[in-house]
């Protein structure tokens, strides 16, 4: 099978610092602030992503966790840090980011949610989006995430995008920054990608 065709495409006058605008297979992809009339997209791409949330917390997503996303912190983090965006690809709202800057020590990106429907997998749209985050991040040293134990799609995504991932942590003991972890939540592998300015 060919590679797929995609990449990080430069242009001027985006309005924030991490929107970003690239290509895949042929199709645009944007990178952006979700507004009001995205809930219905993001339930949507929540729903077909049940997999990692099964992975993530034991449980499929509920209607809750779209809202959620727009206030969780890790512990120590500030709301204004908080970077949110909606991923559009062919048409739809194809992904989501979701990331802390400055956290955990400035100069730091930590990566809480990096979701991609199972429709756009595997194509390089993810890679595309990540390639197109850190070229737009210049500035940014240190980039962590986490990944479910076993969830073998996302720990291969960071290990190819030249994460180091340590063995799984325990799981959480009372929740998860400001969140209550889920019921069946069993910790985290936790990756981390160092970069030279």
């Amino acid at each position: 099978m060919a590679e797929p065709e995609c990449g990080w495409v430069p242009e001027s006058g985006w309005g924030s610092p991490w929107e970003a605008t690239a290509e895949c297979e042929g199709e645009p992809v944007v990178l952006r602030e979700p507004g009001p009339g995205d809930e219905a997209s993001l339930l949507a791409l929540f729903e077909e992503c049940e997999d990692w949330f099964v992975a993530a917390t034991g449980l499929p997503s509920a209607p809750g966790d779209v809202q959620s996303l727009f206030y969780a912190l890790p512990e120590g983090a500030a709301a204004r840090d908080k970077v949110l965006l909606v991923v559009e690809w062919a048409g739809s709202v194809a992904g989501v980011v979701d990331a802390v800057r400055d956290h955990p020590e400035p100069g730091a990106v930590a990566v809480g949610m990096f979701l991609i429907a199972p429709g756009a997998r595997r194509r390089g749209l993810g890679r595309t989006v990540a390639e197109a985050l850190l070229a737009r991040a210049r500035d940014v040293t240190r980039v962590t995430a986490t990944v479910p134990p076993g969830w073998v799609p996302g720990e291969r995504f960071l290990e190819r995008s030249g994460f180091v991932l340590e063995d799984a942590g325990p799981a959480p003991a009372a929740g998860v920054g400001n969140r209550r972890e889920g019921p069946r939540e069993r910790g985290v592998r936790r990756a981390e990608l160092r970069r030279d300015r």
